[in-house]
């Protein structure tokens, strides 16, 4: 009996290969933007882990410095101690190769001699000159395999450019690791002797670290007690930990919006089984009469789910990874502008990645695939028999459905409410007001489509009021491909007014940051981190550029605050009465003469005020170069180039407590009557050719400040367009399981004298109806999850302050796009139906 039952389902399966092949695409679509994602941001994670091991080693700690890292002199004082541990200097820095696909690169300046302990990069064959390393200035050692993508050969030239100078390198040896995660990890490493690092990084005299092997946690402690002012001791672990908190937000986010197209594929799912079950009502029904048991009829149609989940699943986590390799240039480009420099020369497949596909879209699918199973078990053979039950059961039910969503919605607004920072209440509320509107669905389709009988009959006569009706007499489909098509558009509109309000807010900030006329900085390799600093002396000579009547500079670098590396800004206003900050409570003017009467107050911007949990008031523990120093906030400053926080201060604080002197940027305020084209043209004349520069007027700083802002949610629109192809797939399969299921129906209409016209239009002001319903439902809960998205899940993530605002484009693009979408997945179903052949379909009657 049970091959009898697995033959009849294998038989229905492949009697309908459309409805098959619609379903496996949905399941196969939801789990390839999960997986996609998770590869590609784990991808880069992952580079990023590789490289941070080749040069951190097997250190147990690490003596860092203040913002200009460590006096050498530390290290050879480490050296005579007589408890001297394990220890090897460091020189650290990013370049740009200057040929090729202009890749960054780390170059890591060690001492060959006190490098075996920490690092093997001699495993395996080294082609090539190695001695030449130590007896040659300007000599470098780099992977055979970025050699090879370079084009350079051994013994050949590297051009790169640092903080937009130009330098050359000698390759004098290519070396070639034994084992693939070494190549892996070397693949962006240039590897050269303390001195060549240090002339090529502009760090003479300083160290960005000394890696350390410790015996125990005593001899760290001892060690840590007698180390010079300005020089603390740290775990090495601890950067991987802030990289990946760092990110955490970002990527948690990209996580969920990509589970939405498994939840829309969910609904695909559920409505292919209930079709499934419904198409063959008599056949269970005569199953159930002949002795078949509930438990053998629960089991057939959750086995067929499982094999749609399971050839669905396979075919998702494949196309995921394919989808993946287009993803991770688009991850990794936004970790590049926002958090760090990392270089991502392939995709990394994680098996724990790939096994949670398979365990997603296998559960998902079983999951949908419970009710339809449920019901098939539960129904008694007489009724399993006639269609009219299945209808009549959806429009009971409709009303016990629509007071279970209010009640998912009043839960899913407690989770929004409760005062927390954690983020998965935030989704988990999320996700519940986006169930709860879909459980509304029924009941509102069978109200809105008895009203709408009525225009539809005055514009289309009979066959406007049948359409209106069929979508009635249909529930149990219609009310399924609503609630997907729903979900999406209103996903659709919720993420479109989220980037689009964040981006009139981000456009507002700048024009209240960016007040100068013409701004001036070297390139740097993250792009909202200008750390790079202008050649010494150039600052001072471009700020004395006839046409400017005012200037200020920034400094932009890192140091350590209460253990953790954070950005800090240092601005030099002494030549200027502008101050371009908005802050987000106090007396601006007030918090200005505070912050420069002291030299222990900073500022803090509102992400860092809310990650760290410090207001107007707290301090702030800061590694200087005169050792930890507390500072106190006087003012939270909005800011929203960075979403893991920034500390500003005024440039005199800022040389009391560091040596370094370095300029990040120079901001120019033209005199009255000055052209702002003819004074950038003068900066660049006087900058001459010494180091490449960024000289932009107003317009264009904040032009390419956009450009950023656009690039980091390419990914975002990518998962929207996404999802409404799951949902579109979802359209298509609903309105063909109707076509099938009215095949009879529609074939009387013919036989009285309906034309295939009549019949086109008749499914054309159907699909219409289905499209103009998914629109006004969206509408609402679109709006509904921008709020949620900009004052909920932003906030909790970022810290952000956002203005939402409702563009009445965005409504209206909802609607064009549910009624698109709906009339596009109606044309095959109404070419269908019209070619049908009357007679075939009343053969069986």
């Amino acid at each position: 009996m049970k091959g009898l039952l697995v033959r009849s389902s294998l038989r229905h399966l492949g009697g309908h290969p459309w409805l098959t092949a619609l379903s496996l695409l949905g399941i196969a679509l939801g789990v390839a933007v999960v997986v996609s994602i998770d590869l590609a941001s784990d991808s880069a994670l992952r580079a990023f882990e590789r490289s941070t091991d080749a040069v951190a080693g097997r250190a147990t700690h690490q003596l860092v410095g203040g913002s200009s890292g460590v006096d050498e002199h530390v290290y050879r004082d480490l050296r005579l101690r007589k408890d001297a541990p394990v220890s090897a200097p460091v020189v650290e820095g990013h370049v740009q190769a200057g040929v090729g696909d202009r890749r960054t690169l780390t170059v890591l300046g060690v001492d060959p001699f006190a490098e075996a302990p920490f690092r093997d990069y001699a495993k395996g064959e080294a082609v090539g000159d190695v001695g030449a390393l130590l007896t040659e200035p300007g000599t470098v050692l780099l992977s055979g395999r970025a050699a090879r993508a370079l084009g350079i050969p051994a013994g050949g030239e590297l051009p790169v450019r640092v903080e937009g100078v130009n330098k050359r390198l000698r390759v004098s040896a290519l070396l070639e690791p034994a084992d693939e995660d070494t190549a892996r990890a070397l693949e962006a490493l240039v590897l050269t002797d303390l001195s060549t690092a240090q002339e090529v990084l502009g760090q003479l005299g300083r160290l960005t670290r000394v890696d350390l092997r410790m015996r125990d946690e005593a001899q760290a402690t001892r060690l840590a007690a007698t180390l010079p002012t300005g020089t603390e001791l740290v775990r090495a672990s601890a950067r991987a930990g802030t990289v990946e908190q760092m990110t955490r937000a970002f990527r948690t986010n990209l996580t969920a919006l990509s589970l939405l197209a498994l939840v829309v594929g969910m609904f695909l799912i559920y409505n292919t089984m209930t079709f499934s079950v419904v198409q063959r009502r008599g056949l269970l029904g005569r199953l159930r009469a002949v002795g078949i048991t509930r438990g053998e009829l629960f089991a057939l149609v959750l086995g067929e789910a499982a094999v749609l989940g399971a050839v669905g699943t396979v075919a998702g986590v494949l196309l995921g990874v394919l989808l993946a390799r287009g993803l991770v240039g688009l991850v990794t480009q936004t970790f590049n502008d926002l958090y760090f420099v990392v270089s991502v020369r392939g995709l990394a497949l994680e098996p724990l990645t790939l096994a949670k596909g398979l365990v997603l879209g296998l559960g998902a699918t079983l999951l949908a695939a419970l009710v339809p199973a449920w019901e098939a078990a539960r129904s008694p053979p007489v009724t399993t028999m006639r269609r009219s039950t299945m209808e009549d059961v959806s429009r009971s039910r409709a009303p016990k459905l629509a007071v279970l969503g209010l009640l998912v919605l009043a839960g899913g607004t407690a989770l929004l409410t409760w005062p927390t920072q954690a983020l998965l209440p935030a989704y988990g509320g999320l996700f519940s007001v986006l169930l709860g509107s879909a459980l509304l669905v029924p009941w509102v389709t069978e109200r809105l489509s008895s009203v709408a009988a009525v225009p539809l009959g005055a514009a289309f006569g009979m066959l406007g009021r049948m359409a209106a009706r069929s979508v009635r007499t249909s529930l149990s489909r219609t009310a399924v491909a609503l609630a997907a098509l729903m979900v999406a558009v209103a996903t659709t509109v919720g993420v479109g007014l989220m980037v689009s309000s964040f981006r009139g807010t981000v456009m507002s900030w700048l024009d209240t940051s960016l007040q100068a006329d013409v701004f001036i900085s070297p390139p740097s390799l993250v792009a909202r981190r200008g750390t790079a600093t202008l050649m010494p002396g150039l600052a001072e000579h471009l700020r004395s550029t006839p046409g400017a009547a005012a200037s200020s500079t920034i400094r932009v670098t890192t140091t350590r605050a209460d253990g953790v590396p954070t950005d800090l800004v240092a601005i030099d206003f002494s030549r200027t009465t502008a101050r371009p900050y908005r802050f987000k409570q106090g007396d601006a003017a007030a918090i200005w003469r505070e912050l420069e009467a002291s030299p222990d107050t900073l500022l803090v911007s509102e992400p860092f005020s809310f990650h760290r949990k410090v207001g107007v008031g707290g301090t702030v523990r800061l590694a200087t170069d005169q050792g930890p120093r507390d500072f106190r906030v006087v003012g939270v400053y909005f800011d929203y180039g960075s979403d893991v926080g920034t500390m500003l201060m005024p440039r005199s604080t800022y040389e009391r407590w560091y040596e370094d002197r370095g300029v990040s940027g120079v901001a120019l305020y033209a005199a009255p009557g000055q052209d702002v084209d003819a004074l950038v043209a003068s900066v660049r004349e006087r900058a001459g050719g010494s180091q490449a520069l960024l000289v932009r007027a107003n317009r264009s700083l904040r032009q390419a400040s956009m450009e950023v802002f656009d690039r980091t949610f390419t990914i975002t629109q990518v998962l929207r367009l996404l999802a409404i192809g799951v949902a579109f797939v979802g359209v298509l399969s609903a309105l063909m399981s109707l076509q099938l299921e009215r095949a009879r129906e529609l074939a009387v209409l013919r036989a009285t004298g309906l034309t295939p016209g009549q019949l086109w239009g008749l499914v054309s002001l159907q699909t219409g109806l289905l499209g103009l319903l998914a629109g006004l439902f969206s509408v609402p809960l679109g709006v509904a999850l921008a709020y949620v998205l900009v004052h909920v899940i932003n906030q909790r993530s970022f810290g952000w302050t956002l203005q939402l605002a409702v563009t009445p484009e965005t409504l209206w693009q909802a609607m064009l796009l549910a009624l698109v979408a709906s009339a596009l997945a109606g044309l095959y179903p109404a070419w269908k139906m019209a070619r049908a052949n009357p007679a075939l379909a009343l053969r069986e009657e």
